[in-house]
This record gives C-alpha cells, structure tokens and sequence, in this order.
C-alpha cells in the first residue's frame, strides 16, 4: 500500500568545476561534504554529496560539476530554486556574512518568511529562509560543529524548492499524488506542504517563461521519499498507467530510486531513506567508489580534475557572530534579478529516465 511521502529526500544541482561548488557549498554555507564520488551514468565525473554530518534525508544537496561546459539557462519546465532552513533570528546575520563574501543579496517576505535571495559560483538560485511562528517548529536536523559557521545559526537542512513547469496544474496533480496538500498562494506562487517533521515544502510557480536549457547553473531534479522499495515498484506501476516517463527502479547504492516525468515536464525522483551513506566507509576527504567501480579506480582518478577540501575551523569573525543580537536590514522587496529569470528545461536526453541495466534493480 502506497504511503505519502514525508517531504524532500534531495535536491540535485548541475555545477561548473568542482573546486568553487566544493568552496562555496562547504566554506559559504557551512554544509558538510557527506560524500565525494562519481556520476554512476558518468563515472569520469564527480557527484558531490553535502548536507548535515548526519546526511540526513531531507537535508542533502548533491551536485554534478561538469567543468567547463556551456552555461545552462534557467526557465520551463524546471525547479527554479533551492532553500534551506535557516534558525530564527539569523538573516540579518547571514545576509551580512554572504555579502562580506561579495555576494549580491536579496531580501523579501513570503509566507510570513524571510527569504534571503543569492546564487551559487553558477548562477543556480538559492534560498536561505527563516521560518515566524505559528507555523516554524524546531528542526530535527542539526547544524556542522566543526565548521565556519556557527551552529548556532547554522543551515538545518532543505526547507523545499520552487518548480516552474510547463502546466501548473498537472505537476499540482503530481504533487498531490504524492501526498503533499496544498496550503496556501501568494501571488502566482501556489504552496503544497508534505506531512513530515522537515524539508517539506514545495512551491509551484504559475508563471509563463521561456524554456531553458540544461547546464551549470540548473536544477537537474527533486527528489523526495519513499518508504521502500517496494513501495519504488507500486509507485512505478502507478505512474505509468498515468502515461507519465518512468524509469525502471534503480540502486543508487545509498539509497534505492526511481524517476518519473509528468505532464508538468519537471523531473522527479523517488528515492528510499535506506541503506543510507553508512555504507560508504570512508571519510568525507577521500573518493569514494562503489565495489563495482573499484577495479577502475585508477583510470577515474586519473580523469577527474584535482579538488581541495576546504578545511571547517576558520569562523569568520565579523561577518557571522552566534552572540550577535539579529536587527532586521532593510532589503529589496522583489525577487532579485537572477532568480527572476528563471529560464530552464531539462533536455528530453536525461538519462535519468532511460533503462540502463547496470543500475536496475530487479524485483524480489
């Protein structure tokens, strides 16, 4: 029997070189790197993992850093934006932080949030977002210890996404599908919320744009979570007598997945909370490689371009202070121009909904 999902599972980006999506994600934002590995359909290519030291599901951003390839454009059908929670009482302190960092950053209010407005080395939008009672409930994902930012006021996972499809309403039938309930609208923003205790919303925006195009600076699909896999196969039944592109359910090793894509054009994933990043082995500095891939270890290393980790225990003093009283700084009401122009579509090649047989899992 098919359960609701909980809320988000990840959200996966597609980035230029890997050293500034390392830089900006590790020593900006003070994410940890749960993982560095490969692309699984592209093992000559990193896929980094950051989220909370737990990599808890709901608070993971994953990235595919292509090098120096063409910019993608952001627009329909695509999710457009990527937020984190953020503590109460620390945009003011954020905000001076990431423009003390060069930083061009927009404030506003929606949904009785604050919002602050930048885009990662590629352009990608991102939201850091702190939550006013009545509806903000503590989260259960804790902040980096260890890390340039204070854990005090510290990112605490994903707080949800934006989606600009190409139908409004048919992803709205999707998200409903799923088990999310609609909430609430703010202008051409229409808010579905999921049951779960964090990373549990997703906005949907109705709004024309032009199509984009897949690249650095894209979102390349949202994933949310599923009880197991067996619930993946129920789920795939019911999404193709819908006539919606499904994948075969896939081992992604830290976790089971399957894709679909509907009527909205944007690509979703449905991925299981186990068996987890435990089966990784290996700390967050070194390259790790699934059994099936160690025999070629040489020849990956060999190809992928160099990285440095960035250490965690330089606090930068003066742009971020955990003791600071949060003053509320007059910002742009509107949305910045970056994220405005959300342009993006995801190419109908994405591998993502292709039947490779290395990466099925077949039924028990």
């Amino acid at each position: 029997m098919l359960t609701d999902t909980p809320g988000l599972h990840h959200v996966t980006t597609i980035t230029g070189p890997p050293q500034p999506t390392l830089d900006f994600y590790l020593e900006t934002l003070g994410l940890t790197l749960c993982c560095r590995t490969v692309n699984f359909e592209d093992i000559l290519v990193h896929h980094l993992y950051f989220g909370d030291p737990s990599a808890t599901p709901g608070a993971i951003l994953t990235c595919f850093p292509y090098g120096d390839v063409d910019p993608g454009r952001l627009g329909a059908p695509q999710p457009t934006a990527v937020a984190f929670t953020v503590p109460p009482e620390s945009i003011s302190s954020w905000r001076r932080r990431l423009e003390g960092r060069g930083h061009e950053v927009a404030e506003k209010s929606r949904f009785d949030e604050r919002v602050l407005s930048i885009t990662d080395p590629d352009g990608t939008p991102i939201e850091l977002v702190e939550r006013s009672p009545p509806i903000s409930r503590p989260s259960p994902i804790e902040a980096r210890e260890d890390g340039p930012v204070p854990p005090s006021v510290g990112i605490r996972g994903l707080e949800g996404v934006t989606l600009t499809p190409v139908d409004p309403y048919a992803t709205a039938a999707t998200l409903e599908t799923l088990g999310l309930e609609r909430v609430g609208q703010e202008g051409d923003r229409i808010r579905y919320r999921a049951s779960g205790t964090h990373a549990r919303v997703i906005d949907v925006l109705d709004r024309s744009l032009p199509y984009g195009r897949e690249g650095p600076g894209t979102i390349h699909h949202v994933a949310v979570r599923a009880a197991s896999v067996d619930e993946l196969y129920e789920w795939h039944g019911l999404f193709r007598e819908r006539g919606y592109d499904t994948s075969r359910v896939k081992d992604r090793h830290f976790y089971h997945s399957l894709y679909v894509r509907g009527p909205g054009g944007v690509l979703f994933e449905l991925a299981t909370d186990s068996p987890g990043f435990d089966v990784a082995d290996s700390s967050s500095d070194a390259l790790y490689l699934p059994p099936r891939f160690e025999a070629d270890r040489e020849l990956i290393e060999s190809q992928l371009p160099p990285v440095t980790i960035p250490g965690g225990d330089g606090r930068d003093e003066g742009t971020l202070r955990a003791d600071e009283t949060d003053e509320v700084v007059a910002g742009e009401t509107g949305e910045s121009g970056a994220n405005d122009t959300d342009e993006a579509v995801t190419d109908e090649t994405d591998e993502a909904v292709t039947d490779e047989t290395d990466d099925q899992v077949d039924r028990p």
